[in-house]
């Protein structure tokens, strides 16, 4: 009871309990995980990302840890960004493709993450080398022609997906994949690809217009056999008929009004003039 009549010992004891309490206390942003370790080991984690979870209704905010014994790792809570760097990639028509990439994770469970790689920087530089192999491993398989095309988003779906398998491993999730370039260098490598590729184009016209000519001959040799089929069927069911119609083409086609460059000589008894003759023969 003397130490709590001693002004100084009681000064010591609040001053021992300020610090004490200090130490004890730490804050939890809401942009932040806590993950709280004790010689060595995982204790409990602190405002952990929840899907569908708003900000405002976490468990962020003032905690305690036991001074000395419990140590806090803060985990970032919030989309972090991945940047590649640029590197070349070998396409499968051997072309030095120059491929820029970036993609966007979250660390969603801290506990995985620290027993795995320990800190947050450790798990960007292992995405990083993974996403930089992915890249190259999918642009390898396919042409400089299809990274230009549609066939792109394919691209960067599947590389999202392997990238997003060794993200599991470490308690992230992948949310985006992107390229943000694939070009080839500038100079002669790049006007020789632009001349290899229009003549891939001009090959493949030739093809496409042979192909046409030859469907083409194909219809117009069926369109004849058909209609020499007709022609025979008519006359043999009218001959008489079927000679009159063949006359009146050939006079159409020999007498055909508007070139005014052709004079016929004929005699009016002539056998090719013989339907424009009467039955009596005048």
């Amino acid at each position: 009871m003397s130490i709590l009549k001693n002004p100084i010992a009681i000064g010591v004891i609040a001053i021992g309990a300020i610090v004490l309490t200090t130490m004890s206390a730490y804050t939890v942003p809401e942009t932040q995980q806590a993950i709280i370790t004790s010689y060595g080991k995982v204790k409990r984690t602190v405002n952990e990302y929840q899907v569908g979870k708003d900000f405002g209704t976490t468990n962020a905010g003032i905690h305690f840890r036991i001074p000395f014994v419990e140590q806090v790792q803060y985990v970032d809570k919030r989309v972090l960004n991945l940047q590649m760097n640029p590197q070349e990639v070998l396409s499968t028509d051997q072309l030095q493709v120059q491929v820029d990439a970036f993609a966007r994770f979250r660390i969603t469970k801290p506990v995985t993450m620290f027993k795995t790689l320990r800190t947050e920087q450790a798990v960007v530089a292992r995405l990083g080398e993974t996403l930089g192999s992915s890249v190259r491993n999918e642009l390898g398989k396919r042409s400089f022609a299809s990274m230009l095309s549609a066939e792109r988003g394919q691209i960067m779906a599947n590389i999202n997906e392997q990238l997003n398998l060794e993200a599991e491993r470490y308690g992230a999730e992948v949310i985006d994949v992107r390229i943000k370039r694939a070009d080839l260098p500038e100079g002669t490598p790049l006007e020789s690809a632009y001349s290899r590729m229009r003549s891939a184009r001009e090959q493949e016209r030739a093809t496409i217009e042979a192909e046409g000519r030859k469907e083409a001959q194909i219809i117009r040799a069926d369109a004849q056999a058909e209609a020499a089929r007709v022609y025979a069927a008519s006359y043999g069911k009218d001959p008489e008929f079927y000679d009159f119609y063949r006359a009146m083409q050939s006079y159409r086609t020999t007498f055909q009004a508007g070139t005014g460059e052709t004079n016929f000589v004929l005699s009016p008894n002539s056998d090719y003039l013989r339907r424009f003759q009467s039955a009596d023969g005048r």
